[in-house]
């Protein structure tokens, strides 16, 4: 039977949830790294420092999408990893969509104007008719392309390969970078941070985007070139950027993005780990578990998700 070791900030309340599930064969459960742990259910960041002291370790579910801090290939990795994946993609659909209708919606100016008791009546634009380009189109990037669709946006995908969701116009992939870059008015990545990924947000990219482009990052801090993005919303060459996520949390107080003219920062918020949807993932991957049967979300250590 085997024991649970569970490592959040919030590790009460997910024993709750758990406990309440009723879930066969677990021999208890544990907020403390022991010997005779063979499941745990945590924070990579907090799981990594926890490795050594569990020989008996056969599972690890993340409560993260993320898994970075597991994947240096100096740690072991004798054990299964899957991760969470279908429980963000509204979140992030809504923080998305709704920084892209401030921008049309001018909200700010308008905000702004009443301050200064302005009568504004320029125009506002709309989603409807504008391109959205997805860096990356996995499980979070194809709810943005349902969403997206709704607001009778264009979609652009750049993946790898896959082309799996129906709601994407175009694809693109391999060296088409800058083409998929060229004809957008908003630029999203929800890319993970791999060997591939790092700074794929770069001068070359961004030189490529149109003017009018509008940059969101919820996906990791480590895809973009920060100084290429200072300088290119220093000089006007894009519209401005919203970045959730960042290379370096929490971001210095000395960085140039605080200082950056059109940069927007949300500090990692567009997407909260609620601890009951977290847990429902744990509990369907633990039935599965101790049934012998494959595991949902499983994360391939080289290619990092």
């Amino acid at each position: 039977m085997p024991k649970l070791l569970i490592l959040s900030k919030q590790a009460e309340k997910y024993a709750r949830h758990i406990e309440s599930a009723g879930l066969p064969q677990l021999d208890g459960m544990t907020f403390q790294a022991s010997e005779d742990c063979e499941i745990v259910f945590g924070e990579p960041s907090l799981i990594r420092e926890a490795l050594p002291h569990l020989p008996r370790l056969k599972w690890i579910q993340s409560m993260w999408a993320g898994v970075e801090p597991l994947l240096n290939p100096a740690l072991r990795r004798d054990y299964l990893l899957t991760n969470v994946r279908g429980v963000f993609g509204g979140l992030m659909s809504e923080f998305v969509i709704g920084y892209l209708l401030v921008h049309e919606r001018r909200i700010f100016q308008r905000l702004e104007a009443q301050k200064n008791r302005v009568w504004d009546e320029s125009v506002t634009g709309t989603l409807n008719g504008k391109t959205i380009g997805l860096l990356g189109v996995g499980s979070i990037g194809a709810e943005l392309a349902i969403t997206a669709k709704f607001f009778g946006m264009t979609v652009h995908g750049y993946t790898r390969e896959s082309e799996s969701s129906k709601h994407v116009d175009k694809y693109f992939h391999g060296a088409n970078l800058p083409d998929f870059a060229s004809g957008l008015d908003y630029l999203v990545s929800v890319l993970p941070n791999t060997a591939e990924t790092g700074q794929i947000v770069n001068a070359d990219l961004l030189n490529a985007l149109p003017s009018r482009a509008y940059f969101i990052n919820i996906g990791r801090g480590q895809v973009v070139d920060e100084p290429a993005l200072v300088e290119a919303l220093r000089q006007n060459k894009i519209a401005g950027a919203v970045l959730d996520v960042f290379e370096e949390e929490p971001l210095p107080t000395e960085h140039p993005f605080w200082t950056t003219p059109n940069l927007l920062m949300t500090f990692h918020t567009s997407a909260p780990s609620f601890p009951e949807d977290i847990a429902k993932i744990f509990i369907e991957n633990y039935l599965l578990y101790i049934e012998g049967k494959p595991l949902k979300y499983r994360v391939d250590f080289e290619k990092g998700y």
